[in-house]
């Protein structure tokens, strides 16, 4: 059930109004996803305060404004957390602590596994859910695999 302005985590009980909505909300797209709970939370309160410290008065105004119903059933899909990434697909690269599952141009692996066999499987939940693709890497760098999930072509 995606969080709204009554039900939402605690650790987001203490954030100002504006950024707790829009953590709200970065963390319903975040669980859209695919993304688990425990990941998704803290990443949004700090993508939210990231966003409250950049916005215009308007922006602010307007998430203010987003009521219940808003945060719940937004089409996801063009109102993500990154939105930029939505379209880009899904890598499994090397780590220094194991294989890590890491969007196409995103700056940090979403999560990071010690087994490649869960990083895969990781992965390609988030692409599947995507619509994107999967790209799994070998230690050299070079692609093991490739996979579509565009299924729209």
């Amino acid at each position: 059930m995606p969080w709204d302005q009554h039900n939402y985590p605690s650790a987001f009980k203490n954030l100002e109004t504006a950024v707790r909505k829009k953590a709200i909300d970065i963390a319903n797209a975040m669980l859209d996803e695919g993304y688990e709970e425990d990941e998704a939370i803290p990443i949004a309160i700090e993508q939210g305060k990231e966003w409250y410290r950049n916005a215009d008065q308007q922006e602010v105004s307007n998430v203010k404004q987003m009521t219940s119903n808003d945060l719940q059933t937004r089409d996801r899909k063009s109102h993500s957390s990154r939105p930029e990434l939505m379209e880009k697909g899904e890598h499994v690269l090397p780590h220094e602590d194991g294989w890590a599952v890491q969007a196409q141009g995103a700056e940090k692996p979403a999560e990071v596994y010690e087994d490649k066999s869960e990083a895969i499987k990781r992965a390609r939940e988030i692409a599947y859910k995507k619509e994107t693709h999967l790209v799994v890497h070998q230690r050299d760098g070079s692609i093991q695999e490739k996979t579509s999930y565009d299924f729209n072509d």
